[in-house]
């Protein structure tokens, strides 16, 4: 009987205090909406640029050989270093070309004395016609003789100058400025000139300025051609237009050229547009064969919003970001976005400039939920911030915010 009043007892203390538990819930305050930081989004012109991947070529290129043949003397250079326009690089075996050059000197001498010589009887045989003691037939053989003399002369000064010119190219100079290649041909060896096949020595490719190609679709060059036509950018046809380049071991693009050559057709096997800059080169960083990312402007300017990267979330293949309503509430709204410029991501469509988006603290909010307001300013990176390629002020409709339609890109 006792043992059956204390589980009685017991129960109805159990009733109890689980009635006190569930008083005190209902009687908790709710949790308070958690805090976010708050901005509204950076309004400033920008610039899209497109990145192609593109490589770098020599501006000359020169595959250096003999214009005459004979036996290599000398090479008066080392191995891939910069050689200067006109410096000496190898020498041919002079001897037998300047002995031809001695043999056309005596050859005009003797042409020389022979013409004199024809002169003076010219000189006789028109005093003795006009005296009447020599026939017509005679003096215009001696006329003949004379001019025959002349002719002699000038075909003399003409080898005497082809055999001074062979002796010159005995001494092969560097045609262009820039780095040669090395020694192909040992001492010693005869080397053949003065043909297609002649004998290769060496090659020289320039360094500044150097040369960058890359291609260009065809919906790239539509588009392009539009914006061309539409005045919003110039053609690279036309205008030098900026372009930026980085190596591989390199972060951005701290390289800057110029375009200088869009070609005149599209290549129907890959469809493509070949273009080429041009960059200047003093410290040789840019060697021909390289492969390079290159990024030039690949719009006009425009009046754009920026977001971080953080206040924009995804929602399988949509991006959104969470506006604050009147109510203090987040709400989510769809975005289209663009590309990054000064460390922020340009937000094409779906965003107002008075909009008070999330930037910080996206994972605690929910959409539909009140959210406590912690206002920030957005600051752009100017120091990643690519340059303006078009420092000229437009026109300020051209800078309107068209929520409705993205920029158009060109090259």
């Amino acid at each position: 009987m006792c043992a059956h009043r204390l589980r009685h007892v017991l129960l109805l203390l159990g009733t109890a205090l689980s009635l006190a538990g569930a008083r005190c819930a209902d009687e908790a305050p709710s949790a308070a909406p958690p805090t976010v930081d708050v901005a509204r989004p950076l309004a400033r012109a920008v610039v899209d640029w497109d990145d192609y991947t593109a490589r770098i070529e020599a501006v000359d290129r020169v595959e250096v050989r003999a214009r005459v043949s004979g036996y290599l003397e000398s090479v008066h250079f080392a191995d891939g270093e910069i050689v200067a326009q006109g410096d000496l690089l190898f020498v041919i075996d002079p001897r037998p070309y300047r002995a031809a050059v001695e043999r056309a000197e005596a050859e005009l001498r003797g042409a020389a004395a022979r013409l004199e010589l024809t002169e003076r009887e010219a000189k006789r045989a028109q005093l003795l016609l006009d005296e009447g003691v020599l026939s017509q037939e005679d003096f215009d053989t001696r006329s003949t003789a004379l001019r025959d003399a002349s002719a002699a002369r000038e075909a003399a000064q003409a080898t005497l100058r082809e055999a001074r010119l062979e002796l010159e190219f005995t001494e092969v100079r560097a045609p262009i400025r820039g780095r040669i290649g090395r020694d192909l041909v040992t001492l010693g060896n005869l080397i053949s000139g003065g043909s297609p096949d002649s004998t290769l020595l060496t090659t020289i490719v320039s360094i500044d300025p150097i040369h960058v190609y890359f291609d260009a679709d065809e919906r790239a060059v539509l588009r392009y051609e539009r914006l061309a036509q539409s005045g919003e950018r110039p053609s690279s046809r036309e205008a030098a237009n900026p372009v930026l380049l980085g190596l591989a071991d390199e972060d951005g693009f701290p390289h800057r050229g110029k375009m200088d050559f869009v070609d005149n057709a599209l290549d129907p096997r890959s469809g493509t547009m070949r273009a080429r800059a041009v960059f200047a080169n003093p410290d040789a960083t840019l060697l021909p064969g390289m492969f390079a990312r290159v990024r030039l402007p690949g719009s006009g300017r425009y009046q754009a919003l920026l977001l971080p990267d953080e206040a924009i979330g995804t929602d399988q293949s949509e991006r959104f970001v969470l506006v604050v309503d009147a109510e203090g509430r987040a709400q989510q709204r769809v975005v289209e976005t663009g590309p990054e410029t000064a460390g922020l991501r340009v937000i094409r469509k779906g965003l107002a400039p008075d909009d008070l988006v999330i930037v910080r603290g996206l994972q605690l909010a929910r959409a539909g939920e009140p959210v406590t307001l912690h206002p920030v300013e957005i600051a752009a990176a100017e120091r990643d911030a690519m340059p303006d390629p078009f420092p000229a002020v437009l026109p300020a409709a051209s800078l309107a915010v068209d929520a409705a339609r993205p920029p158009q890109r060109s090259r």
